[in-house]
């Protein structure tokens, strides 16, 4: 039997296909999870834009489950911007939603151990995956609390978009 170089490719090509990707029904699930030189850059990016603009914050970067991967703080960010950054990404990451929209659907939930429902918390969503959140805490609102955050938040996402989206950093 004779096997062509595009026979191998067709071959190889069938069992990248089948088992880098488990079937919908298999007896796995796959994630991807962020690096932390990319929670690192995320973190930065975001501190560095909202000191562009004048804000001194505190930004927590967390893993797809809530748990902390980087921080980065302005020395000048108040000591509870640490704590409610946290927080802000946490639920963000938990309810993979961003914490400004969520404070209407989950008002409910106010007062909530550990969840913050103001604007702020944003998650990292690339490429229809889910991979941690952002929490930003310390600029002052303009329209609704924590739009700014949020803007500043999502300012440490697009840097890091491009990395994730091709797999490079």
């Amino acid at each position: 039997m004779r096997i062509t170089i595009p026979g191998l490719l067709v071959i190889n090509l069938f069992f990248v296909t089948n088992t880098a990707y488990p079937a919908k029904d298999g007896p796995y699930v796959s994630a991807r999870f962020m690096t932390a030189p990319v929670a690192v850059k995320i973190a930065s990016t975001a501190e560095a834009d909202c000191k562009k603009k004048g804000y001194q914050v505190s930004v927590a970067v967390t893993d797809r489950y809530g748990n902390l991967l980087a921080f980065a703080r302005n020395p000048l960010a108040g000591t509870h911007t640490i704590t409610i950054s946290e927080y802000k990404a946490y639920t963000a990451a938990t309810f993979q939603g961003a914490t400004i929209d969520l404070s209407k659907r989950l008002a409910f939930l106010k007062g909530t151990p550990k969840l913050s429902l103001v604007g702020g918390g944003v998650p990292v969503k690339i490429g229809g995956y889910m991979y941690g959140a952002v929490g930003v805490s310390g600029a002052p609102s303009n329209k609704t609390p924590g739009d700014a955050d949020h803007d500043c938040a999502n300012a440490g996402i697009d840097a890091v978009r491009e990395d994730i989206e091709f797999g490079s950093e």
